[in-house]
């Protein structure tokens, strides 16, 4: 499950302005590779829409299916919130209304062997 945290302004290549929703999915505990500790998380990614204000607010803290899953892309240059760090990253978050099952992932990974 995902849950729609907010939603934002955004506006189009040809200037047209549309409301994307902010999805965060289940947390997560990451081991850190600096400190060796493990820390909480949640991936976020964002999805356009059709909706106006008005449904996007309605929409703040609805749960819907699926998960949100890591994709690799061209790398990008990325700001590192509150600080002046910028970074490379070589993935994108994606919205997946239809995860994969469990059976799924496992026969993938023995077809893999």
């Amino acid at each position: 499950m995902v849950t729609v945290t907010n939603f934002v302004k955004r506006t189009s290549g040809d200037g047209k302005q549309f409301n994307a929703l902010i999805l965060q999915g289940d947390v997560e505990m990451i081991l850190s590779k600096q400190s060796g500790r493990y820390y909480a998380t949640a991936r976020t990614c964002s999805i356009t829409s059709t909706l106006d204000d008005v449904v996007c607010q309605a929409l703040v803290g609805k749960q819907l299916p699926g998960t949100i899953e890591k994709m690799e892309s061209e790398p990008y240059d990325y700001k590192v919130p509150n600080s002046d760090e910028v970074i490379t990253l070589n993935y994108v978050y994606y919205y997946n209304p239809n995860p994969r099952t469990i059976e799924q992932e496992v026969f993938e990974i023995k077809a893999a062997v």
